[in-house]
């Protein structure tokens, strides 16, 4: 039961972690998923570079991910893959930060030439 707990959890992780990848790419004219991708970029930012753990993380080893099958081992290789700590962590930030200035640049154009 637990098992197929851990298969959601982790599936809605890599879901989570491809909207604060690609998320920008889906916001733009929507105000309300552009400022839940922002907020979900500032956090992401918070969890790469503090000791605060990701929710989604304590919710998969609370359900024991790692006794799953077939997909969530390849899931877990995908949301965990084998790299060392701090590129991964230079990497999420890096990411976070790009989608940011996207979204800077959206706004600097948006003043810049103001709709009518």
């Amino acid at each position: 039961m637990f098992r197929g707990f851990a298969a959601v959890v982790l599936a809605a992780h890599l879901g989570w972690i491809l909207f604060v990848i690609f998320g920008a790419l889906l916001t733009r004219g929507r105000r309300v998923l552009t400022t839940l991708h922002i907020a979900s970029l500032i956090w992401g930012v918070i969890v790469e570079i503090s000791p605060l753990p990701c929710p989604l993380t304590l919710a998969e080893q609370y359900f024991d991910p790692y006794s799953g099958g077939f997909v969530a081992h390849y899931l877990d290789r995908i949301v965990y893959p084998d790299l060392p700590e701090w590129l991964l962590t230079a990497l999420g930030v890096l990411v976070c930060v790009l989608n940011l200035a996207i979204y800077a640049r959206r706004w600097r154009k948006s003043r810049c030439y103001p709709e009518a």
